[in-house]
C-alpha cells in the first residue's frame, strides 16, 4: 500500500526534523523544503496528499505559497495545514480564508499535528454527496425543511442561524473564520445577516442548551465544531 505523502515546508530545522521523525514513525512519507519557493515547486513536482506549511518562510512566505497553490487547478484540492506563531493570528485568519484547512500554533506537540493531519485527510476522503439530514448527538438538521430537531421537538432557528450551524456541522473539526461564515450565508439570497457572527453564535448556543458545548470559539480566528463531539 502506497504511503500517504506529506510535503512539509518549514525553515526551522529542529522543528522540521521533529515533525519528519514522528510522521515517518506513523508510516507517512515526508518531503521537506525550507523556503517558500522551493516548497511551491515541490508541491508541483511531488503532488503530495497534504501540505504542512509554515507562515514565516524566507523568500516567498507561507501565505503567498498557499495562495499560489489554491490558484493552481492542478494543486488546489491538496489540503493545507498552516503552522504559525501565537503572534500571527491575523495571518492564520488570512490563510484559512485563502483555502487552508487547519492550523497549529508553535510550540505544538507532534502528536497534535499528526492528529490534525489525519483528521483533515479523513474529511478530504469523505463522500461529497449532500445529505438530506445531518445528525449530531440528540439533534438533527433537516436540510429540506430548514429545521433543527431535538428528538421530536422542533427548535426554531432563523435562516441565518440555520445556515451557520449547517456550515459548522458540515465542516466538523475545521476552523472557520467569521468572514467564511458570512460569505457562506451571503451566497444564498434567502439569508439576511448582520455583520456580527458572534451574536448569531451566542443565540445558537442558547437555543441548543446549556450542556451543548460542541461549538468551540477559536480565539482571534473564528469557530470550530468539535470533531469528537
Amino acid at each position: 500500500m502506497q504511503k500517504i505523502k506529506i510535503l512539509l515546508v518549514e525553515d526551522e530545522q529542529d522543528i522540521a526534523d521533529m515533525i519528519k521523525m514522528n510522521a515517518e514513525v506513523s508510516d507517512f512519507k515526508v518531503v521537506v523544503e525550507n523556503d517558500g519557493l522551493n516548497g511551491y515547486m515541490a508541491a508541483e513536482r511531488e503532488k503530495p496528499d497534504i501540505i504542512v506549511l509554515d507562515i514565516m518562510l524566507p523568500g516567498m512566505n507561507g501565505l503567498d505559497v498557499c495562495r499560489k497553490i489554491k490558484n493552481n487547478p492542478e494543486l488546489m484540492n491538496i489540503p493545507i495545514i498552516m503552522i504559525s506563531a501565537k503572534s500571527e493570528e491575523l495571518d492564520v485568519v488570512l490563510g484559512l480564508e485563502l483555502g487552508a484547512d487547519d492550523y497549529v500554533t508553535k510550540p505544538f506537540s507532534p502528536k497534535i499535528l499528526l492528529s490534525r493531519i489525519k483528521a483533515v485527510l479523513r474529511r478530504q476522503n469523505e463522500p461529497k454527496k449532500e445529505p438530506k439530514r445531518i445528525e449530531f448527538g440528540k439533534f438533527a438538521l433537516d436540510l429540506d425543511s430548514y429545521q433543527l430537531l431535538k428528538g421530536s421537538k422542533l427548535i426554531p432557528l432563523t435562516l441565518s442561524e440555520f445556515g451557520i450551524l449547517k456550515r459548522l456541522v458540515s465542516n466538523q473539526g475545521k476552523v472557520l473564520t467569521r468572514n467564511q461564515l458570512l460569505d457562506d450565508l451571503h451566497g444564498d439570497e434567502s439569508y439576511v445577516v448582520d455583520r456580527n457572527i458572534d451574536v448569531h453564535i451566542a443565540s445558537l448556543r442558547k437555543k441548543l442548551g446549556p450542556n451543548f458545548n460542541w461549538i468551540e470559539t477559536v480565539r482571534g480566528v473564528g469557530y470550530r465544531f468539535k470533531e469528537d463531539a
